[in-house]
């Protein structure tokens, strides 16, 4: 008698399901989103709604985006893992073709698609997950017993960071090579040899923050703010000062002073500071909280997915946790004045189309 629990489904029958929790994080944080660039962009222009329109235009073609991509298999993808490299390159040499790339404040990060422009670095990080995703698949032994296996992503990173730093972009530099070593350590790598490349990476970056004039500044002024709180103290101070008036339970929705013309970027970069001046220490620990849900659910699915033999699957969830937590760090320790600033945006809340 044919046991039939035995018998193979047919991959058109399989209907998938959702993560309850992953998903609703998202939904919080998105919508929390949607709110916030409303209440700090409502004094940037004469349309008082123009980014709040801007951002759920955008947030609509990113959930028919995301539909696309969560009906398409990942096995696909993995085949043209080789192209999605070579995508990265193209991504970030064509912010340097005129026409194409569009400088913003000195620095040319964004190519320009008629109706807005797009940051190419947001849609890099997603595609060099996949590509070093698949990487990590076909060399997994590899990566552990021998060096060129190891380096070889390293070496891919660097070359990336390059075309980063031309442009220049320091924050999503860091962000790219911390994505690396992270995904190499829970790849398997061998932790005594990858030690060195780190500690090398490490000095060179420092070298590159110190020896840029702008990057030196902002590394005094995030010791203290408060100095020059005019000049180069400007964006911190404020922030802090948002922070600091939010107290508990904050000041209201709508009701934050700093967005007013005060604080520099308060809907994109500092929008935790307007956050945190709204609703205080209470609700920036909700949206803390969140977050590490957010996170901690996507490392729990990976982990499922490598016991499950599936580590293509395993590693993008592994990959996207290491984005959405190093970048959502290093968002609120500048807003909180814990690490100097850098051009990073909060994910799933700050204004833009990325």
């Amino acid at each position: 008698m044919n046991d039939l629990s035995h018998q193979a489904t047919r991959l058109e029958a399989i209907g998938g399901s959702y993560d309850k929790w992953l998903l609703g994080a998202m939904i919080a944080l998105t919508g929390l989103g949607v709110v916030m660039v409303a209440s700090s962009s409502i004094a940037l222009m004469s349309s008082p709604f123009y980014y709040l329109n801007r951002h759920l235009i955008f947030l609509a073609v990113g959930i028919v985006l995301a539909i696309m991509a969560a009906r398409t298999e990942l096995k696909t993808i993995e085949q043209y893992n080789q192209m999605l490299l070579l995508g990265c390159f193209a991504l970030l040499v064509v912010v340097f073709v005129p026409g194409l790339g569009s400088s913003v404040n000195g620095a040319r990060r964004w190519i320009n698609l008629g109706v807005s422009k797009f940051q190419t670095v947001e849609a890099v990080k997603v595609l060099y997950i996949v590509w070093l995703s698949s990487y990590l698949v076909r060399f997994r032994d590899e990566v552990n017993a021998t060096w060129p296996a190891m380096l070889k992503p390293l070496g891919v990173a660097g070359a990336l960071v390059v075309l980063l730093l031309l442009q220049p972009d320091f924050g999503s530099s860091t962000l790219l090579l911390a994505i690396t070593a992270g995904m190499l350590v829970l790849g398997g790598v061998n932790m005594p040899r990858m030690s060195m490349p780190v500690v090398i990476g490490l000095v060179g970056m420092s070298a590159l923050a110190i020896i840029e004039p702008y990057r030196m500044r902002r590394i005094t002024s995030f010791l203290d703010p408060w100095a020059d709180q005019q000049g180069d103290g400007y964006q911190l101070s404020n922030a802090l000062m948002a922070v600091g008036r939010g107290e508990w339970t904050g000041v209201g929705l709508g009701n934050s002073v700093q967005k007013l013309y005060y604080l520099p970027e308060a809907h994109t970069d500092f929008i935790f500071s307007v956050t945190a001046e709204e609703f205080g220490f209470l609700g920036t620990c909700t949206i803390v909280a969140l977050y590490a849900l957010l996170v901690g659910r996507t490392f729990w699915l990976g982990m499922r997915c490598v016991e499950m033999k599936r580590h293509f699957s395993g590693y993008i969830a592994f990959g996207i946790g290491l984005w959405i937590s190093m970048q959502t760090f290093v968002s609120i320790g500048v807003n909180l004045g814990i690490l100097p600033t850098k051009g990073l945006t909060l994910p799933l809340i700050s204004s833009g189309g990325s």
